[in-house]
């Protein structure tokens, strides 16, 4: 297996599965972890890079939005702050709450590694599962 296409076919996965697109970058790095299982690190580093860049975009998205009118998740990340991003990984709750994140102007540097403690857990039981 081409190592370089494999990590690189991770990364794009896991980073469009962070943005409002669907994804399931969880099944590429099942299928990954199955067929190569010594490239448990390298393939759990891009795959939380790539999908806690993708959340950071989905970040930046709401700093972009004018401050006119209250957005969903709104409520979870104001009584929580940046640790309301560990949940970034759920599935139609997480961009929600990243977007939010951005509009309320929640430190980038606590946002991107909550963001990133969620997306590696997540991705970790994956590969608990797998290997």
């Amino acid at each position: 297996m081409d190592t370089s296409f494999t990590l690189t076919a991770l990364f794009a996965s896991s980073f469009l599965a962070a943005t409002l697109l669907p994804g399931g970058s969880e099944v590429v790095l099942f299928a990954m972890l199955r067929l190569d299982p010594e490239q448990l690190w390298p393939l759990l580093a891009v795959a939380t890079l790539g999908n806690t860049l993708g959340g950071l975009s989905s970040y930046l998205i709401g700093r972009l939005i004018p401050q006119r009118k209250p957005l969903k998740g709104l409520a979870t990340v104001q009584r929580w702050g940046s640790p309301a991003l560990l949940l970034s990984w759920v599935p139609l709750v997480g961009d929600p709450l990243c977007v939010a994140a951005g509009w309320l102007r929640l430190n980038p540097w606590w946002s991107t590694l909550f963001i990133a403690i969620g997306k590696f857990a997540r991705y970790w039981v994956v590969a608990v599962l797998t290997v």
